[in-house]
């Protein structure tokens, strides 16, 4: 009987083992270094890499989260740099993906017109200005010209284009926005439909877009590549219309800051730099909750006020998720160890933390699950 019973006991105690299985162990919580990591985005030579390329160690060692890629460079005045033909592309960016154990952001500016870093001469798609786009007005031609883009991007492994510009076109003589053609009109309206046409064209091939620059950059009178830029006297709340309608619909998969500087907004910080700017008027105000990127850290109007631990620590504290590097104002090839080196001593020290960066971490993740695998 009692040899009866402790069989019965292990037959029952064996059942209910079988029905409380342990739990799936979960994934291992990523580092403080694989999350600063994804928080650089860089820029670098070559049209090919190899295992001793800097970039590669970027991407191995410290996580990079991404890439930007140049036809031409700037400190070199060469072209050649990234992008020379379209099998040569495509070989750079699966080369690049091979390389992440997270997949990396693989950007360019191919807005169309002058700002085109995927040249016809080169093999690629011909393109348009937004100005021309604008000044048609034919919202189908500009889905066109959308589509054209992201499906050739999409096939290249190019999966974050920087478009649209959604400045208004307030100063036709603006050296970096009006005389370039990159905006599409002065009207908010007719800004916001072209640029909803243009990011629904990338978002049927997978491709992600950051409407640019904020808070508006359409008004200014200089280039933030050169040095500083004050658009206090000429700056109007209408240039955020555009970026509100954007965010009102749910199209801003990115959103990239501006580095001029406005005392309507802020009285100390130019506008990456600036909480109240990107974490009050931005997210607060404007209800945004998605990813912000940097315009390029390296260029004067940052670089040549700011030294690279204030900028950094500013651009974090303020609300920048991707600090970009485009490595092609200069050209730095320790930047992203310098970047991420910088980064963990603040949050080390208490200055940044360890909260922001979890923050920046998760918005990045899941703009990245929309990514398509190769």
């Amino acid at each position: 009987m009692r040899r009866n019973l402790l069989i019965v006991f292990i037959s029952i105690s064996m059942i209910l083992l079988a029905g409380t299985k342990p739990a799936a162990v979960a994934e291992e919580t990523p580092g403080l270094d694989v999350k600063i990591g994804q928080m650089i985005m860089i820029g670098f030579r070559g049209l090919a890499i190899s295992d001793d390329h800097a970039v590669v160690r970027d991407i191995r060692e410290r996580h990079i989260g991404g890439v930007v890629l140049f036809d031409y460079d700037v400190p070199t005045r060469t072209y050649g740099r990234n992008i020379a033909s379209v099998k040569q592309l495509e070989a750079l960016t699966s080369s690049l993906q091979r390389q992440a154990t997270i997949p990396l952001f693989i950007a360019v500016d191919q807005e169309g017109g002058k700002i085109s870093r995927l040249k016809e001469k080169n093999g690629f798609p011909p393109t348009v200005s937004q100005k021309r786009l604008g000044m048609r007005d034919d919202l189908k031609k500009t889905s066109q010209q959308a589509e054209v883009t992201a499906k050739t991007l999409a096939a290249l492994g190019v999966n974050v284009n920087f478009v649209p510009v959604v400045d208004l076109d307030r100063n036709p003589d603006s050296p970096i926005i009006g005389k370039l053609e990159r905006s599409f009109s002065p009207d908010p309206n007719v800004v916001t439909r072209h640029a909803l046409a243009v990011i629904d064209a990338h978002r049927r091939y997978g491709v992600l877009t950051a409407p640019k620059h904020f808070p508006g950059h359409g008004s200014a009178a200089g280039d933030t590549h050169e040095g500083f830029v004050d658009v206090t006297g000429q700056w109007s709340a209408v240039e955020l219309e555009p970026f509100r309608n954007l965010i009102r619909q749910g199209k801003a998969d990115m959103i990239m800051t501006a580095h001029i500087f406005n005392g309507k907004l802020d009285p100390v910080w130019p506008a990456t730099l600036s909480a109240e700017t990107l974490s009050g008027l931005l997210r607060k105000d404007m209800g945004y909750d998605g990813v912000v990127i940097s315009d390029d850290m390296q260029m004067k109007a940052i670089a040549s006020r700011y030294g690279l631990k204030t900028a950094i620590a500013q651009a974090i504290l303020a609300g920048v998720d991707i600090l970009l590097f485009a490595n092609n104002s200069v050209y730095e090839e320790d930047i992203a160890a310098r970047a991420v080196t910088t980064i963990r001593t603040l949050v080390e020290k208490g200055d940044i933390p360890r909260d922001r960066i979890d923050a920046s971490y998760r918005r990045i993740m899941k703009l990245k699950e929309r990514l398509r695998k190769p």
